[in-house]
């Protein structure tokens, strides 16, 4: 009876014709390898100063975002809305980037990372991976995910630490990332000379010591088995075990058809991984070098030189998004109804939005919205969307609501393995 009610559902309408329902493919992992990125993931060592963890901007309590439009790094205390400034330490700036989720990242079709896919896999490449670093980049990483994994430590902002504060800020601040002496090569000393660590790590790699891409690997290994997330309802209406509520498949079809949400966010995880400009506003410090004095972050722009890619990013995947706020790529909007919203006509949403839709901790920056008083810089970025405007009336977005509901898999929310209690180096784990 369920299989003919999904068959009925889906083969009386245009729209059925645009659902995924290919499977999506996930490499097999090794636990032992797993369960080492766990504890790497949790572990506060990999930061300049001991005091930031992977987990600080990625953490399960905030379905593995940190729950906040523009998150504190280096310079924080505490987790999510609650993270404050450290007195003693204070930050210089609010990271540029609003956390993404890390849903399904293991997954092959997985391969260009951050909002503006500056890591890309590119088979012409030494590394076969494109990345800022160029010709420095080491080799070893056993993907993309891997080497997205690494690039937090290299930010002050993120991990690394201020200027001169510790050792792996001194060779940030210096240019010296890869090969003997960087700071890749000290964070790798600091995991070798923890027995646990090393123990461990002889059990996947053998005696030799340890790189950096073997501590990556072994995160992006936990990455992908923790947050692997494609048994919702969703998926299992596709796989013909169960049916939508009526609501949902409302939702399903306006999705699939008149509101053209599938358009970029297509296949089985929501995401054509493409870049569009869509006239998110821009809070926060922008992209920008430290010389630089504007708050701007063109996007996509800023990887490929072209014009037409400005103010583009990232479509990112729907996987549990209900649980994932705030959205786009500066965290503007703190509810998914408002980003819905701004998506029905993009360049109204920019001009009207107000900084009462933003989620930011600790004390104000100057920067904070800075952008969104500059008229010149406003008219750019709604001069570059691509989105056009429609009419949805609130029925139709609670029914969308509805549907984006359905994309939630609890098990990928709670994790598989959890937080652990302790970690070898002996420092705090963020609970």
């Amino acid at each position: 009876m369920i299989r003919y009610l999904f068959a009925l559902c889906l083969g009386t309408s245009a729209w059925a014709e645009e659902l995924p329902h290919a499977e999506p493919v996930f490499p097999p992992l090794d636990m032992a390898e797993v369960e080492l990125g766990q504890l790497l993931f949790y572990d506060p060592i990999l930061s300049g100063s001991r005091t930031v963890s992977c987990a600080t901007c990625h953490h399960p309590r905030f379905a593995t975002s940190d729950g906040v439009s523009l998150g504190i790094g280096d310079g924080g205390i505490g987790l999510g809305q609650e993270r404050v400034f450290d007195a003693k330490n204070r930050p210089e700036q609010r990271i540029p980037r609003n956390s993404p989720a890390l849903f399904n990242l293991g997954a092959t079709e997985f391969t260009s990372f951050f909002h503006d896919g500056r890591l890309e896999a590119d088979d012409t490449r030494p590394s076969g991976i494109r990345t800022p670093l160029g010709a420095e980049m080491e080799q070893g990483f056993a993907s993309v995910l891997s080497a997205q994994t690494m690039f937090p430590v290299l930010s002050g902002d993120e991990m690394a630490g201020h200027y001169s504060e510790n050792d792996v800020a001194q060779a940030v601040r210096q240019g010296f990332l890869t090969g003997p002496g960087g700071a890749w090569d000290i964070l790798s000393k600091r995991i070798e000379a923890l027995p646990e660590y090393r123990d461990r790590f002889d059990q996947v790699i053998g005696g030799r010591p340890i790189a950096f891409t073997d501590i990556s690997n072994m995160i992006a290994a936990f990455i992908a088995f923790e947050w692997r997330a494609d048994d919702s309802p969703f998926d299992r209406h596709l796989r013909g075990q169960d049916v939508l509520d009526a609501v949902e498949l409302r939702g399903m079809a306006l999705f699939y058809g008149e509101a053209r949400c599938a358009s970029c966010h297509s296949g089985r995880f929501q995401t054509d991984h493409g870049f569009h400009a869509i006239a998110m506003p821009q809070i926060g410090p922008g992209k920008a070098a430290r010389f630089e004095r504007h708050n701007r972050d063109v996007g996509r722009m800023r990887v490929t030189g072209r014009a037409e890619d400005a103010y583009a990013f990232r479509t990112p995947s729907l996987r549990n998004v209900t649980q994932t706020a705030p959205y786009g790529h500066s965290g503007a909007y703190a509810s998914l109804e408002s980003v819905i919203r701004h998506h029905l006509d993009p360049v109204r949403g920019l001009r009207d939005y107000t900084s009462e839709q933003a989620v930011l901790p600790g004390e104000p920056f100057e920067t904070d919205f800075v952008l969104m008083t500059q008229g010149a810089e406003v008219d750019d970025i709604a001069q570059a969307n691509a989105l056009p405007a429609q009419n949805l009336s609130d029925e139709q977005i609670a029914d969308l609501l509805a549907f984006l509901g359905a994309l939630t898999d609890e098990t990928a929310l709670n994790g598989r393995l959890g937080v652990p209690d302790v970690v070898p180096s002996g420092l705090t784990v963020e609970k």
